[in-house]
């Protein structure tokens, strides 16, 4: 299962999310706080707070930065 961190509004996130529908690949969206202060649970996942993340837990990958998190996909599941 993939899980997408993801903010309200936030443009490279929803490049991910268009990139996840357009690859047929069934996620989880986290909605998580504005404020980068709140951001806690994408720390402890992750190691930072910016979003998106991805964590893919087929592989055993957990990203961020919406570059990668693109090549990733696409070398993974196109």
């Amino acid at each position: 299962m993939v899980t997408l961190y993801r903010l309200e509004g936030c443009p490279f996130c929803e490049i991910i999310v268009d990139e996840l529908e357009a690859l047929d690949i069934e996620f989880d969206s986290v909605w998580v706080e504005g404020l980068h202060s709140k951001r806690n649970e994408v720390k402890r996942v992750s190691g930072q707070r910016q979003v998106p993340v991805v964590v893919d837990d087929e592989y055993g990958v957990t990203m961020a930065e919406s570059e990668r998190i693109l090549e990733y996909l696409e070398s993974t599941y196109a």
